[in-house]
């Protein structure tokens, strides 16, 4: 009976799987779709989801709007939203793991009073602290670093690579101390390198909060010359008269950064996912 329900089951799962999988890429297929048609056939109800008269019509009029001095360059604010993001994520990357691996690794008085404090911060809306943040960099607005800085440290980043790093078997460390290894070079050597799944959930999760990021860039930018793009977007849907193609288009090039970076780390993305669930 058993050997009957199992195939069963299987098939069950992967249909609700299946299912769930398609209802959650029919608004990307529409957003897709929608940004080859024009205006007037976007917002049509399901026949929003037929392939007609598709065109690459608005990707070019979304590009000329934003091709002067007086306009900005639509290349210029992507090129800002990837800046800043390398930045977050490349530096947090850094700054966070070796505070992580200080925490769960090294021994020193009062650590565990510090993670404590790194899991209260992670309770703390941004918003709460966005205002305070404000009045304490406003002499820096508009400029790219400050868009960057205060995101670097993260808390919520530093509890993943904690977690992870405290299932590393001790020995291997301890086979390193033996060999004359200190703690940097036993952190580049040994524990980087066994840490590829996390650092890349970390790199993908903070990649989508930097580059979806938009109330902080609302407080400190009022520059279109140092704009990110999300920022951008904001500016664009609120002209008149609205062009649903276009603004379509210009989420599909919102996007599109997203999509590479994901192909890019998926590999270890999953095995980071699957490597925490065994672990919790």
């Amino acid at each position: 009976m058993a050997m009957t329900r199992t195939p069963l089951r299987r098939s069950l799962d992967y249909a609700v799987l299946g299912v769930l999988s398609f209802i959650f890429a029919l608004p990307v297929l529409y957003l897709f779709l929608g940004s080859f048609k024009p205006s007037d056939e976007v917002l049509d109800g399901l026949s929003g989801f037929l392939p007609t008269h598709l065109s690459f019509d608005n990707y070019a009029a979304v590009l000329r709007s934003f091709d002067s001095d007086s306009t900005g360059y639509f290349w210029q604010f992507m090129a800002i939203s990837l800046g800043v993001a390398f930045v977050v994520v490349t530096g947090g990357l850094f700054v966070n793991s070796m505070a992580a691996y200080g925490m769960s690794r090294l021994k020193w008085r009062g650590r565990e009073a510090v993670f404590t404090l790194v899991l209260l911060l992670m309770l703390v809306p941004f918003e709460s602290v966005a205002v305070p943040l404000f009045y304490l960099f406003n002499d820096q607005r508009n400029t790219l670093y400050i868009q960057a800085i205060p995101f670097i440290a993260n808390a919520f980043s530093i509890y993943q690579f904690h977690t992870f790093f405290r299932s590393i078997p001790p020995s291997i460390e301890e086979a390193a101390r033996l060999d004359g290894a200190g703690p940097w070079r036993t952190f580049f050597a040994i524990i980087v390198p066994m840490s590829k799944p996390v650092f890349a959930s970390v790199a993908i999760l903070t990649f989508l909060t930097q580059w979806g990021s938009f109330l902080w860039p609302v407080l400190m930018v009022s520059d279109p010359s140092v704009r990110p793009l999300p920022l951008q977007m904001s500016v664009f849907q609120a002209q008149l008269p609205l062009d649903w193609g276009q603004i379509l288009a210009f989420g599909v090039l919102l996007v599109l950064p997203v999509l590479v970076v994901f192909v890019f780390f998926q590999r270890w993305f999953v095995q980071g996912v699957a490597s925490s669930a065994v672990k919790g």
